[in-house]
């Protein structure tokens, strides 16, 4: 059961921008610096040493793993340590990617979406005990997101949106350094929003809500198609139906009908 919206906003740990000290010229070269000042030091070895204290077991250092439902999207089978993830305009199905590694322990971190259901995280199976939300991080985003590559294992940030056609502008330079971060500390990065160089990109191609009746009801339940694109599959897509959420606010797997299942056990037969 999801907690309640006081309990959960106390659960998750909330954290100014301001208190990375982060500079204010861009990512900086190896994370929060001596010239950062003590603050900053100070919330990153707070992170550090809460995120030891609760660390329930020791994440495999090549991948993390990842929601069943979301496997067969993923090249590997899992999130890559060092990789990173691009989902198109669904926060709820990054918060999907995020469900497995905190399941197994591991510490998270949202920036950027000052609207975040955080009930709605919780629904999914994220542990809000190791949920780390930044909601604004105003315009050193970036330099946010890097420091916070030191303490936390996966960092779903919704970059902001720049020029006429809404993508971000994210230098080769800023893009690389942040790139040699993640795979230094094998941390994933889950960005809801376009992103340069990423193993995977994944988006909602299809919706159809449950629960409304004839002009009555509510909607309760969400069938939704996912598609992912990745090089690693030379460019092909692969796509799953998925509930996001399901009737039990739960990711999963639609079970296909038996229409569907009886000409392909022909087709075995045969």
């Amino acid at each position: 059961m999801a907690p309640s919206s006081s309990l959960a906003a106390s659960v998750a740990l909330r954290v100014e921008a301001e208190a990375f000290g982060v500079p204010s010229d861009g990512l900086p070269s190896d994370g929060v610096t001596e010239g950062d000042g003590g603050q900053a030091n100070q919330v990153v070895r707070e992170l550090q040493a809460r995120i030891r204290s609760m660390q329930r077991t020791t994440l495999d250092s090549r991948a993390l793993p990842t929601h069943p439902a979301l496997a067969e999207l993923l090249p590997g089978g899992a999130l890559a340590a060092g990789g990173v993830y691009a989902v198109d305009k669904s926060t709820t199905l990054a918060l999907g990617l995020l469900q497995g590694p905190s399941a197994a322990g591991a510490w998270c971190a949202v920036v950027g979406v000052p609207d975040l259901g955080v009930e709605a995280a919780a629904g999914l199976g994220i542990d809000l005990e190791r949920l780390v939300l930044v909601p604004h991080p105003g315009e050193q985003w970036l330099s946010v997101v890097s420091a916070l590559v030191d303490v936390v294992s996966v960092v779903l940030v919704k970059p902001p949106a720049v020029g006429v056609d809404g993508r971000v502008r994210l230098g080769e330079a800023a893009a690389s350094r942040l790139a040699s971060r993640l795979r230094q500390r094998e941390a994933v990065l889950v960005s809801l929003g376009d992103w340069p160089h990423t193993d995977a990109r994944l988006a909602v191609t299809e919706s159809n809500w449950a629960g409304i009746g004839a002009g009555f009801g509510r909607l309760t339940a969400r069938q939704v198609t996912v598609s992912s694109v990745s090089r690693s599959w030379a460019g092909r897509a692969r796509s799953r139906r998925l509930w996001l959420p399901g009737p039990d606010e739960q990711l999963e797997t639609v079970a296909p009908r038996a229409s569907e299942v009886a000409p392909a056990l022909r087709s075995i037969a045969g």
